[in-house]
């Protein structure tokens, strides 16, 4: 245990200088095929998620996705609701996980996607990446991704803890959703250094961007080819994507229109490139002093 209560395995170098990390002992999410979502806050990581989550429902796929965000809202669009975490769950039994069935936290939605909200401690206490940890725990302990073809991860806002890189300990490819504004591609510079210092020592590797709620992608474009990532999709800042939150389902729900055609094609698009394999990017990070200076308009 570390000064701050979190266990820590010893006998892997560390991730990053000075890094106080959440480690697992083993791989334990089997042979399913792995991903985790990151972006900026705001930016549209769960709907990403979803809708990504539908279309590999779509390809015939056993999907499981995982909420990792406190606000537990990741899987509302499937579920049509805010299911109770697993810390709530956990919570009702005095966390003697050992009384609980996948059923008490697990939940079916769109299609058939599985989805889970691992929740998180009370506002400033406790670390949320032990809580992703011991929701994947359980999840194993109940077998279930023995029966899952793809897991995603909607992990909580920009890296700035150890904790919350703990997805990336099980996945096989980070996906990084970014607008074309200089925020979100500030926020996308350091998270592909946390994954670049993750995969160090686990198998995890940058898949490539999703460029979200941007008319225009070439700032995105031109950071990526500066530091060596790849755009893997496109979705304008369509209103289609706005109505189908607020009536709470997936764009594979809404209406047909010409906006929801092209932003499914990019899912359906998206799901089977990375269903086939994506080449592992590596990414070389700017500081911040030089990304500052790189990003801007003519």
């Amino acid at each position: 245990m570390n000064n701050f209560g979190i266990p820590v395995t010893l006998g892997l170098p560390p991730d990053g200088e000075g890094s106080v990390q959440v480690r697992e002992d083993e791989a334990i999410v089997g042979r399913a095929k792995v991903f985790a979502v990151y972006g900026k806050g705001g930016i549209g990581k769960s709907t990403t998620s979803s809708n990504l989550s539908a279309a590999f429902s779509k390809l015939g796929k056993r999907v499981l996705q995982i909420g990792c965000d406190p606000k537990h809202d990741s899987t509302f669009t499937l579920t049509k609701c805010l299911v109770p975490t697993v810390i709530d769950i956990l919570e009702s039994v005095q966390f003697h996980a050992e009384e609980l069935r996948p059923e008490d936290y697990c939940y079916e939605g769109y299609n058939g996607v599985m989805c889970v909200e691992a929740g998180g401690p009370p506002a400033g206490t406790g670390c949320g990446g032990y809580v992703v940890g011991q929701t994947v725990k359980l999840l194993k302990q109940h077998h279930m991704f023995e029966d899952t073809d793809v897991v995603i991860f909607d992990v909580l806002g920009d890296v700035v803890c150890g904790g919350f890189a703990t997805p990336l300990q099980h996945a096989e490819r980070a996906l990084i959703v970014a607008a074309n504004d200089f925020d979100s591609i500030f926020a996308m510079n350091r998270i592909a250094a946390a994954i670049m210092a993750k995969a160090k020592n686990y198998k995890v590797r940058i898949a490539g961007v999703v460029a979200n709620r941007s008319v225009e992608t070439d700032q995105i474009d031109r950071f990526a080819d500066a530091v060596g990532l790849k755009r893997l999709a496109h979705l304008p800042d369509l209103d289609v994507i706005r109505r189908s939150r607020l009536k709470k389902c997936t764009l594979f729900e809404m209406e047909s229109s010409p906006e929801v055609e092209l932003a499914r094609a990019q899912y359906m698009q998206l799901a089977t490139a990375l269903w086939a394999g994506t080449e592992p990017l590596t990414v070389a990070p700017m500081r911040d002093r030089d990304i500052f200076d790189f990003l801007g308009f003519d």
